[in-house]
């Protein structure tokens, strides 16, 4: 070795170290690739390269990547033109192995295949490098093909050198024993970097499928809310996106990197996952009366009773009249008692139908009609009066808001408890670690009054203030509730203002919410044509353009 081939060599070594290094740190596939090849080409000098990848039938080796410094060519990886060739199949239609093909041949072969002179080689078909070299003005003459294996010792891959190049003259030169060894070195580090990517991209492509049928599951475990989970993840990354991208208000500087922002996504998906344990009975239930069935028809068959009860009094009362010699008058006067007795049932039933809804606000007042409809009496059987509804119809009909007793908001509202207790079990790494922060905060409020923690504004960060206005705007346009007509944007814009007015909302979200449309590109997306309406800004309450 010559003392000015020592240093080549030596820096060569340095260059394939710090490939290595390199090769395992990149987590983007494209860049990998890329690496692996301009990293060979670069230890060999050679010109050109071609990186090919085992299909997962095991029949073909994909174009990767593609690159030739002499005709300024580079297909294929980030540049995100594709190779406009077809896979090279390692078997012909007979089902004989393709031997002919340089590349087929080192990956059935396991072994590497050193070739000084395309043009001169023996066994091997060339006539396509040949026709392809007449059409674009290059000569192919030296080639390096290398399989590469991962820890298994299996084939994932194929490294393809073309025209290795004297470092002084230019000229195209075999590829050395050296570079060969040095090669094949990279190849398996390369091979290895390649795996690890497999293995990671695998891992996180089986999470993500987990906690999406998780979610998923969620949905479908009530009808009453199916999509809730599906969608409150997407409004969450365009309500994000927006607050990276404002370059305005107080949230100009705030930003997200790419592995911030899929903790986001995650955190979305598994906003309520703590509802898997939430009874259906209870996150199913679409009226006040409801319980195995819907016991309004109940208070309809009493009210029918009521009324024949009534109407067997009023003939015994115009029987008696009539034995006592009464005159028409007051005849007359009994039958109209008893018709407005009827026409109060009729009424009060139709009350109660619409109570039962949870659709309107109940008013003292209404609650009140309610109690004086319960103080009717009905005869059972034995002659027993009773109370025309039970302390527990009472207690229900009497729902201020909505179809849930306070104690069923409980156990609702407990589903945050139970996620956080959920997710705070998992042990992620490092770049999940605040899964659990941002997926718990959808409950709380700016001025502290929220659930479970009672934090404030100060207190939580702004991802974990996003999910609260995404899960707050989603079950607002919701058209699958059924306690509730789905609301236009304009309405639940107004709402929502009214919330930030409040201060039960991230203000500055909010603003940016408004100003930037996610609104209507999350309409666009999910609600129906009827929701979408032409929302007037300056009527959205508490909103600062």
């Amino acid at each position: 070795m010559t003392e000015q081939q020592h240093p080549y060599l030596l820096k060569r070594l340095e260059r394939l170290n710090s490939i290595g290094i390199a090769l395992s740190a990149e987590r983007d596939n494209n860049r990998l690739l890329e690496m692996i090849l301009f990293g060979a080409k670069e230890i060999t000098n050679s010109d050109s390269g071609t990186l090919y990848t085992l299909t997962a039938d095991k029949q073909y080796l994909k174009f990767e990547i593609l690159s030739n410094s002499t005709l300024n060519v580079q297909l294929g990886g980030t540049t995100g033109q594709d190779i406009p060739l077809l896979p090279i199949p390692l078997y012909l239609p007979d089902g004989s192995p393709n031997l002919t093909t340089i590349a087929a041949y080192a990956t059935l072969k396991d072994e590497t295949v050193n070739i000084e002179d395309a043009y001169q080689a023996r066994g091997f078909d060339f006539s396509g490098t040949r026709k392809y070299d007449q059409i674009v003005g290059y000569h192919s003459q030296s080639f390096l093909t290398i399989p590469m294996k991962n820890h298994e010792d299996e084939i994932i891959g194929v490294l393809q050198l073309i025209n290795a190049l004297d470092i002084d003259t230019k000229k195209i030169i075999p590829f050395s024993a050296a570079n060969q060894r040095l090669v094949e070195s990279l190849a398996s580090q390369a091979a290895v970097a390649m795996t690890n990517q497999d293995l990671i991209e695998g891992l996180k492509g089986l999470f993500e499928a987990f906690i999406e049928l998780m979610a998923e599951a969620i949905d479908q475990k009530s009808p009453y809310t199916g999509g809730h989970c599906r969608r409150v993840p997407e409004l969450t990354m365009m309500l994000g996106q927006a607050a990276i991208d404002t370059n305005t208000g107080p949230l100009k500087d705030f930003t997200l990197n790419e592995k911030e922002f899929y903790e986001l996504k995650i955190a979305g998906w598994l906003h309520d996952c703590g509802k898997v344990t939430t009874p259906e009975s209870v996150m199913d239930k679409p009226t006040k009366l409801s319980a195995i069935f819907d016991r309004i028809e109940l208070l309809d068959q009493r009210f029918e009773l009521l009324k024949t009860q009534a109407e067997c009094a009023f003939l015994k009362q115009q029987l008696e009249a009539l034995r006592n010699g009464k005159d028409a008058q007051h005849i007359a006067e009994l039958a109209l008692t008893f018709e407005a007795f009827k026409q109060k049932c009729d009424d009060d039933r139709e009350f109660l139908r619409k109570s039962n809804l949870g659709s309107e606000l109940m008013t003292p007042e209404d609650q009140q009609r309610v109690r004086d409809i319960a103080a009717n009496t009905i005869i059972s059987v034995g002659g027993r009066a009773e109370a025309f509804l039970s302390e527990n119809e009472v207690y229900n009909l009497n729902i201020t808001r909505g179809t849930l007793t306070a104690e069923e908001r409980e156990i609702i509202n407990n589903h945050i408890v139970v996620t956080i207790n959920m997710l705070d079990s998992l042990p992620y790494p490092s770049s999940l670690k605040r899964v659990p922060e941002y997926a718990c905060g959808h409950h709380e409020r700016m001025d502290g009054r929220g659930y479970p923690k009672g934090l404030t504004r100060e207190q939580m960060s702004v991802p974990a203030r996003v999910m609260g206005i995404a899960d707050i705007f989603e079950a607002l346009t919701s058209k699958d509730r059924p306690y509730k007509k789905a609301k236009t944007l304009t309405e639940s814009l107004h709402i929502l203002g009214k919330m930030k007015v409040d201060h039960h909302i991230d203000p500055d979200l909010f603003d940016i919410f408004v100003r930037e449309k996610v609104y209507l590109k999350y309409a666009l997306q999910f609600l129906d044509a009827e929701q979408i309406d032409e929302v007037d800004h300056t009527q959205i309450p508490g909103y600062q353009p």
